[in-house]
């Protein structure tokens, strides 16, 4: 299973995502999913079993798999509660 955290460039945002994504899976106790972070070029279908990525990424993004659209990329609880349903949706915990 793997994540992806998108952004424009790949760098800050997407990485910083990626770290807060981590750390939930472990609360959760969730250890079989790999979490990378990229640019929105690397955003295509089959590179990630779900992406996650801010609204205004989001709107000039076009897959058929899973993608999680976050209001705000530093919004914790928001994080935590869109994850623990991506997981709880694809039976991970």
């Amino acid at each position: 299973m793997k994540f992806l955290a998108i952004c424009g460039s790949g760098l800050g945002s997407s990485f910083m995502v990626q770290m807060n994504i981590e750390k939930i899976l472990k609360e959760l106790g969730i250890k079989n999913v790999d979490v990378e972070h990229a640019d929105i070029s690397s955003a295509s279908s089959g590179a990630a079993d779900v992406f996650f990525m801010a609204k205004d990424v989001a709107d000039g993004v076009h897959l058929a798999d899973r993608v999680v659209i976050l209001d705000s990329i530093i919004d914790m609880n928001e994080l935590r509660e869109k994850v623990t349903n991506v997981c709880k949706e694809l039976n991970l915990v």
